[in-house]
């Protein structure tokens, strides 16, 4: 008799074969003409279960049963539950494809809400400024700037590759964010975008501007590993869309950019990426390579990903800005799919600028995602921000993890013209929301999972994605819908913060990475922009895993200096206004040009 659940999955396909054999000889139980078809009256399959079975599985699910109810589960389980996994255990086993997304769609834009913005307008700043003397300050130089020294042909596409290459190869080694360098192929697109350059078709801003891929994102005949072990010789044929996009756009790929396994953390096949601000300490997860590569000097944007803060922890970690887009407003087409309705692609830069110059060659539609919908774009770096009211938790801002550097930020809103506004959330338990989360990734890996390919990933703690998507199989679907339903409800509380009558905020300030906001809104799809606001103070590394008692962190006395952001949240496709936010912020703070030492 199995004595769980997850024996009775793995021993069906035995049983569900000899079962489908010996009704092939069976003829068919006539039935009454009209009469419908009943729940529970299919052929028993699988192995026998008993009401012990039932009583340990009450334990998973925390759904307890009488005695009677057990016996009346268990005495038809065969004929009403076990054929419903016939999909995945034969003998009529259907082999899903990867890209093949669920039926039932998320539209962040909830029914009657208005859809922002309402024009398409992108307005950059000017700059002037001369090109500077060393090869490390034109590494460090934000997008915005290294775009206008290469269109007024200061700068040329191949000696700015040139510098980051030297760059990587002396100063990869400190972080390991590489996992597969292009050099090759951008030296060839480094002398393509000159030459088109100089004859006079310039494309635009990203012309000739090397970037970064986090290496999630398909790349036609380069490797595209997803950071994890089954995966690291995987070549894709044909580009993601945003990879085509940034082509078109005559950007310069550089490197594919480490990722933790599967996009969890900062742990790939090749080791760990590391801090360039605190070498002692991992680079955060999962956009991990793309967040060490920005820091570091070592590209001058890159491409990162986000399910549940994986732009915004690395963003935070290694003081760069990054932005996650609205959900739906940037096409995934050719990226990993982790969770069909919370995967976000976004950039990752060196000022708030440089994010919307690239989200402005990223977003639309494809006509390839499905979740992706049209939408439009309205920026302008030179609008005024006065009058903005930025919406704020008291509370929140009072206790970890915001710090004096969330306050400081706090403070400054009145200063620069701004209104602060107090907001509120139902005290409500966000985390229920991971259920989807956990059920969506373990299906998208069900086959690495059920071949035990999983076994093979360098990190097998608990709180890795391998126990995570073994758990996943225990999950009840019950609870998945009604988790799916708490997500309405969070959608509908967000758009209530947004449209609470004359007061209602613009924009949100909050501090990074409580766990909330980050969940919430991550579930209900609104966009983020995190910038570096000021530096603080640690005694101890940090870490995105569990602790750990048998291997803790590095301690530092004295505390170590490193960077600190804070995160603006926008309505649901007003990126715009974030960015403007942000813009006044970065100025105001002037702590963005501040290099990591060492690099």
């Amino acid at each position: 008799m199995s004595k769980s659940r997850r024996e009775f999955l793995t021993q069906s396909t035995l049983t569900l074969l000899a079962s489908a054999s010996a009704l092939a000889q069976t003829p068919s139980t006539p039935t009454t003409p009209g009469a419908p078809p009943a729940f529970g009256t299919s052929p028993s399959v699988g192995p026998e279960v008993s009401p012990a079975t039932f009583a340990e599985a009450e334990k998973l699910v925390q759904f307890p049963l009488t005695e009677k109810d057990r016996a009346q589960a268990a005495g038809n389980w065969r004929a009403a539950m076990a054929p419903l996994y016939e999909r995945r255990t034969g003998p009529r086993k259907v082999a899903i494809p990867t890209t093949t997304a669920p039926y039932s769609l998320v539209n962040s834009i909830l029914p009657g809400q208005p859809t922002l913005p309402a024009k398409n307008e992108f307005l950059r700043t000017q700059s002037d400024a001369p090109l500077p003397t060393t090869d490390e300050a034109i590494a460090f130089a934000p997008v915005h700037q290294l775009s206008r020294w290469i269109e007024t042909r200061k700068l040329t596409s191949t000696r700015l590759t040139e510098i980051y290459l030297a760059r990587i190869e002396r100063l990869n080694p400190k972080i390991n964010c590489i996992i597969t360098l292009t050099r090759d192929h951008a030296l060839a697109q480094a002398k393509a975008a000159d030459a088109e350059i100089a004859a006079g078709h310039y494309r635009g801003p990203l012309h000739g501007i090397p970037w970064g891929a986090k290496d999630l994102l398909d790349t036609a005949n380069i490797a595209t590993t997803w950071g994890a072990e089954p995966f690291q010789h995987r070549i894709p044929t044909a580009d993601a869309t945003v990879t085509e996009r940034l082509n078109a756009a005559g950007a310069v790929l550089i490197a594919k950019l480490s990722l933790g396994a599967l996009a969890l953390n900062d742990v790939w096949f090749g080791g760990q990426t590391m801090n360039p601000w605190l070498l002692e300490e991992g680079s955060s997860g999962s956009s991990a390579g793309p967040g060490a590569a920005t820091a570091a000097g070592l590209v001058a944007f890159a491409i990162g990903s986000e399910t549940g803060g994986s732009i915004v922890s690395p963003s935070m970690r290694c003081g760069v800005t990054g932005l996650r887009p609205t959900y739906g407003r940037v096409p995934r087409t050719g990226a990993m799919t982790l969770c069909w309705s919370l995967d976000k692609l976004g950039p990752m830069a060196r000022s708030v600028e440089d994010t919307m110059l690239v989200l402005n060659t990223i977003t639309g539609p494809d006509g390839k995602d499905v979740a992706c919908v049209p939408s439009k774009l309205d920026f302008d770096a030179t609008a005024p921000i006065k009058n903005l009211k930025i919406g704020y938790f008291p509370q929140w801002m009072k206790e970890a993890p915001a710090t004096d550097v969330d306050r400081a930020a706090l403070a400054a809103i009145s200063t620069l013209g701004m209104t602060p506004v107090e907001v509120t959330l139902p005290d409500w338990p966000y985390d229920n929301l991971d259920l989807i989360l956990f059920a969506e990734s373990a299906a998208a890996f069900e086959e690495i999972t059920l071949n035990h390919q999983l076994d093979q990933l360098k990190a097998q703690v608990p709180d890795a994605w391998p126990n995570t998507f073994r758990q996943s199989r225990f999950l009840s679907a019950v609870d998945y819908v009604q988790a799916d339903r708490l997500r309405r409800m969070v959608a509908i509380e967000m758009a209530r913060i947004f449209s609470s009558g004359p007061n209602a905020p613009d924009l949100l300030l909050v501090p990074s990475l409580r766990d909330e906001i980050l969940t919430i809104t991550n579930f209900t799809g609104h966009p983020s922009l995190t910038l570096r606001a000021g530096f603080v103070e640690v005694s101890e590394a940090r870490s995105d895993w569990a602790p750990d008692p048998a291997k803790p962190l590095p301690k530092f006395n004295p505390p170590r200096r490193v960077p600190h952001g804070v995160t603006l949240i926008g309505r649901l496709f007003d990126e715009g206004t974030i960015a403007r936010a942000g813009l006044a912020l970065e100025r105001h703070f002037n702590v963005a040009h501040e290099n990591p030492p060492g690099f």
